[in-house]
């Protein structure tokens, strides 16, 4: 409605000016001094507003009545092709409204964007105005659409007017009418996250998996708007959350896509395929290593992804995160890869831990780290870092994403760093002696001159990993 630029005064005279400030404060006394002045009472804004108009969108009946007794045009419209009937049907005053259809206003008026007073009333939630147009109004279209197709249904539905929407639905509206791009009421109160409103109209018979012109379902639009509750309801009525839109996307991309992590949790669990691929053939961790949604990343990569999968530029999920600088998602990628690398040859040997991927911070791991730091900063040499991941089974796609983050001539160090942390979580999973995995490590290398160091390392190892290494792996918070 664009209250704010119409309420310039450009093109009014001095006196024109104050009498649409008198008729939009409501000060009939002025206003009929200036009328008595022969004050224009059809003056135009620069946007084509009259006083009428302010009067009819603030409610004032005083105001509306001494206009119409003064020659103001009833039928007058603004630049947007609101009247003062609109005005009031859309600011919700309805003796306004009476006054106004009695002083002969035409009734099927619409505005510039095809908004009728239904459409006015339903999009502002005003149930008595819509009472009144429905039940008291001749001949009026009660399935109207606007310029983009929308009927008072879809207005009510996008914007989460309970009362409105179930007087609509009471009396028999088509459910299933799409607008210009094929979004039916259920679409429209999906995107607005409104629960309650699609709770109703599934009561009423929507069709949970309707589909616009771009093969959106309404799972799609609560996605996009990131609403869990909304995701909630419309799967356990039988939404389908691996249907993919005209770019190939399913709930679960757009979820991941714009970071919303709690509904990426209840997409996973209601059987979402996690391994979907767009028509970039990027799955859901393609777009969490790009745009570097670490919690994201964790649930996906606990749910178990194909990470061999390639992009349409052939980039697997840790191709993404290492060209995009993304560490730690690096390091958690490759943890997860060696994880289930592990797991696979393994099969009677679950770890029986509840998984995490992310880089620990935790105090009481603080000791094993550091031991592993003094390594890698101090004892290792600039190739022995690779040396050491090679005997430990690291892939050289692993060991190339690692070093891909090269930011000067003593990068080695932090990448060794990396490198042992990510095998430190491949210990505690395989439920391993890290002091023992070392030592083994160090002489496979033929690093044995780091013998007397190993040892004083070995006992801080021994003593922090006997009641330690199990929390590795830090548990996740219950559902």
């Amino acid at each position: 409605m664009q209250e704010e630029l119409a309420w310039e005064t450009d093109g009014l005279l001095p006196l024109e000016r104050q009498l649409h400030e008198a008729a939009r404060q409501n000060n009939v006394g002025r206003m009929q001094e200036l009328i008595g002045r022969r004050v224009n009472t059809r003056a135009r804004n620069h946007v084509g507003r009259v006083a009428l108009h302010w009067a009819a969108g603030a409610g004032h009946e005083q105001a509306v009545r001494l206009l119409l007794e003064h020659e103001a045009a009833v039928d007058e419209e603004d630049v947007f092709g609101m009247n003062a009937l609109l005005l009031s049907a859309w600011f919700g005053h309805l003796r306004i409204l009476q006054i106004l259809v009695n002083s002969g206003a035409k009734i099927h008026c619409e505005s510039k964007d095809g908004l009728t007073l239904l459409h006015c009333a339903a999009q502002k939630g005003h149930v008595p105005v819509l009472a009144f147009i429905m039940e008291d109004l001749e001949d009026v279209a009660l399935d109207h659409v606007d310029k983009e197709g929308n009927t008072a249904l879809h207005l009510a539905a996008g914007r989460g007017h309970m009362a409105v929407l179930q007087r609509l639905v009471d009396i028999g509206l088509d459910l299933e009418e799409q607008n210009a791009e094929g979004l039916t009421a259920l679409h429209s109160a999906a995107g607005g996250s409104h629960p309650d409103c699609v709770q109703l109209l599934l009561r009423a018979g929507s069709t949970v998996n309707a589909l616009t012109q771009k093969n959106l379902s309404c799972l799609h639009y609560a996605a996009l708007s990131g609403s869990e509750d909304v995701s909630r309801v419309l799967i356990h009525a039988g939404g389908c959350a691996n249907v993919v839109d005209h770019q190939g996307a399913s709930p679960l991309h757009l979820a991941v896509r714009h970071n919303f992590p709690a509904l990426v949790r209840l997409l996973i669990n209601s059987d979402s395929d996690v391994n979907a691929m767009d028509n970039r053939q990027q799955t859901p961790l393609h777009l969490a290593a790009e745009h570097a949604w670490q919690d994201i990343a964790e649930m996906l990569l606990i749910a178990g992804v194909d990470l061999n999968l390639r992009d349409k530029q052939g980039k697997t999920a840790l191709a993404v995160a290492a060209r995009s600088n993304h560490v730690s998602l690096v390091d958690m990628i490759i943890k997860a890869d060696r994880f289930y690398r592990w797991e696979k040859d393994h099969p009677s040997d679950p770890s029986g831990k509840s998984l995490s991927f992310k880089q620990d911070h935790r105090q009481e791991t603080q000791q094993l780290r550091s031991v592993l730091w003094r390594l890698a900063s101090r004892y290792l040499q600039p190739r022995e870092w690779k040396k050491l991941a090679y005997s430990w089974e690291f892939t050289e796609t692993h060991v190339d994403a690692i070093e891909q983050q090269w930011t000067g001539t003593r990068s080695y160090q932090e990448h060794g760093h990396r490198m042992l942390l990510i095998w430190l979580h491949g210990v505690a999973t395989a439920g391993e002696n890290p002091s023992k995995a070392l030592f083994e490590g160090l002489v496979a290398i033929g690093r044995r001159d780091l013998a007397g160091w190993s040892t004083m390392a070995r006992s801080q190892l021994t003593a922090t990993s006997a009641s330690r290494v199990q929390m590795i792996l830090v548990p996740q918070p219950p559902e």
